[in-house]
């Protein structure tokens, strides 16, 4: 169909479903759930075989083959993953066009996107934590992969259909590549690889989109930027023989041919439970405290980056700035997340994580407070430009160390399901902001900070009285504490 429509501009909108496609839909149908019934574990878990044992790699282990593998073939996964929701401002207006439709119907998209996203991060991290890392990551590439078929939809409804699963298959990659990374890494180099890894993939991802959207759009139309979740899928499921599993996972299955391969590669040994006193540890954190100040955290940043940064050039230009300085604001955004990322991983890594987390908010917080000013005075470029710029940093360093904090700061058994709360967390906003641009909300700059700093500033509060220092802390000190 896609080849047909190639000779007549790439349109399919008002073709006829012919047989092939229903027998195309079916087969997914029943191929995903299969799929899913053959990777499932065979043997239930045995949690008593893992009780207070500890897997990790000592401090002074180097980085090897495996671990390079690992990690260029996760942060593979991501950019994937990254792309498809990175995509759809690309394809919107090529689909608005060939169906003819008004923005708020085309804004239906992005909402079916971001609520599948929002789903998927929790419900893939909580499948983590049940049937293991490596098997939860390859199911989600297949729904991923199973979905590019929205490329080929003829009618918008089956687009919504597809475009919802897509977005619980993409936002479920993030917290298990977290999880996992976590899991497989030595202490010395845990958290500048989560930071770096997780940052390079999103960034990576969005970059990814923007040039296969200006090489192939304008020749293959918008259909063909859905349809290459295809092939780059399948090679990442070519990959996956580098991806291993969290070794308590294989010990409570009592899978101990692999446990031993994956330890042997990654030099991880197995710790029995300490036996020091109480006293002797550190302080334990309030593990409840502590999911209610990042949930804030990460609900705040996604109101800052869905709504207030998303709507920006929209506000700028409704001041009476050009479309160039509002345009140029999206492109300034892109240039310095990357140099940011690299900044906050140094940080994370060299520092504090704690007080790495707790200044992204911070530098948020001061962005928020200068979008507070009189219009009149931010009219003045180059306080704008400051303030903007302040929000712009606080918000890529923020979300760069935060689910890599979350991952570090829970057992084993439910790190999956909280590192995914987190990420869902940082979503919801989108799906908030989308309804409140459906019943004709649109944020402003200043009424958003008003809006958001309260709860930003909550949140630094109680990462400093609930979080734990992770930088350079064994997993078994970490879960001894938590």
């Amino acid at each position: 169909m896609l080849a047909m429509a190639h000779t007549m501009g790439n349109n399919l909108s008002g073709m006829p479903m012919d047989g092939w496609m229903y027998l195309g839909m079916a087969l997914i149908g029943l191929g995903v759930p299969a799929a899913i019934f053959g990777a499932l574990p065979q043997k239930r878990p045995d949690r008593e075989a893992s009780n207070g044992v500890t897997f990790e790699a000592p401090d002074d282990t180097p980085l090897t083959r495996s671990h390079t593998a690992v990690l260029l073939v996760l942060t593979l996964g991501l950019i994937i993953d990254t792309m498809k929701p990175a995509t759809l401002g690309f394809v919107l207006p090529g689909m608005r066009g060939e169906y003819g439709m008004a923005k708020s119907t085309a804004a239906l998209l992005p909402f079916v996107a971001l609520t599948g996203t929002t789903i998927g991060s929790f419900l893939w991290g909580w499948l983590a934590d049940i049937y293991g890392r490596r098997v939860s990551i390859l199911l989600s590439t297949i729904l991923f992969v199973s979905t590019s078929i929205c490329g080929a939809m003829p009618s918008y409804g089956w687009n919504l259909v597809m475009c919802f699963l897509m977005g619980c298959s993409a936002g479920g990659m993030l917290p298990v590549v977290y999880t996992l990374l976590t899991e497989v890494m030595p202490p010395r180099h845990r958290s500048w690889v989560l930071v770096l890894v997780g940052g390079t993939g999103l960034v990576g991802g969005y970059l990814a989109a923007s040039g296969a959207a200006h090489v192939f759009e304008p020749l293959f139309g918008w259909r063909s930027l859905w349809l290459q979740g295809f092939p780059t899928g399948l090679l990442l499921l070519a990959m996956a023989r580098w991806i291993p599993e969290s070794p308590r996972f294989l010990l409570q299955r009592g899978m101990h041919t692999e446990l031993a391969a994956m330890t042997q590669r990654f030099g991880i040994v197995r710790r029995a439970p300490t036996n020091l006193p109480t006293d002797a540890l550190p302080v334990a954190t309030n593990q409840h405290e502590l999911t209610v100040a990042l949930v804030i955290t990460a609900l705040s940043w996604s109101f800052v980056n869905f709504g207030l940064l998303l709507w920006l050039p929209t506000d700028l230009q409704d001041r009476g700035f050009s479309a160039e300085i509002a345009s140029g604001i999206i492109a300034s955004s892109a240039i310095v997340a990357l140099p940011t990322i690299m900044i906050a991983a140094v940080l994370y890594s060299r520092w504090s994580g704690k007080r790495t987390l707790i200044g992204t908010v911070l530098l948020t917080l001061a962005g928020l407070v200068g979008a507070m000013l009189p219009a009149q005075t931010l009219s003045w470029p180059p306080l704008l430009i400051a303030v903007i710029a302040l929000l712009v940093v606080g918000t890529n360093g923020l979300i760069a160390v935060l689910l890599p904090y979350a991952a570090e700061n829970y057992a084993t058994e439910v790190r999956g399901r909280a590192t995914g709360l987190i990420a869902a967390s940082s979503k919801f906003g989108g799906v908030a902001v989308q309804l409140g641009a459906f019943a004709g909300l649109i944020p402003t700059l200043g009424g958003a900070a008003i809006a958001l700093i309260v709860p930003m500033g909550v949140s630094a509060i109680l990462i400093s009285r609930a979080g734990q220092e992770t930088r350079g802390r064994s997993l078994q000190d970490l879960e001894a504490t938590a």
